[in-house]
């Protein structure tokens, strides 16, 4: 079992980019998946979810209306789409699947989700 994010990379701060979240042993299918990020010194931060049907997300306020997650099940990949970035979203950013049995639900706590990655560095410049 595994998830591996990509994409993440050096942009200037009003620049954007495309975080992928590739899981391999076991399909997304039934999972509620999350996007979360963990600063330098600071606690892992919960950024956004969406339920195993793609039907509902959820973010928290800091990113809302800058970030969106989506998925594509037939590509067992999730992604998200970071827009107007600022230097404070400087931060590894991970991905996370937990087991949903309603196709509903997603969460936003990090003991909720099951399997992590290892994370992928953003870094916006001033």
């Amino acid at each position: 079992v595994q998830l591996v994010e990509s994409g993440g990379g050096l942009v200037q701060a009003g620049g954007s980019l495309r975080l992928s979240c590739a899981a391999s042993g076991f399909t997304v299918d039934d999972y509620a998946m999350g996007w979360f990020r963990q600063a330098q010194g600071k606690e892992r931060e919960f950024l956004a979810a969406i339920s195993w049907t793609g039907g509902r997300t959820y973010y928290t306020d800091s990113v809302k209306g800058r970030f969106t997650i989506s998925r594509d099940n037939a590509k067992n990949t999730v992604y998200l789409q970071m827009n107007s970035l600022k230097p404070e979203d400087t931060a590894v950013y991970y991905c996370a699947a937990g087991r949903s049995p309603v196709g509903s639900s997603y969460y936003t706590g990090a003991n909720e989700y099951d399997y992590w990655g290892q994370g992928t560095q953003v870094t916006v410049s001033s």
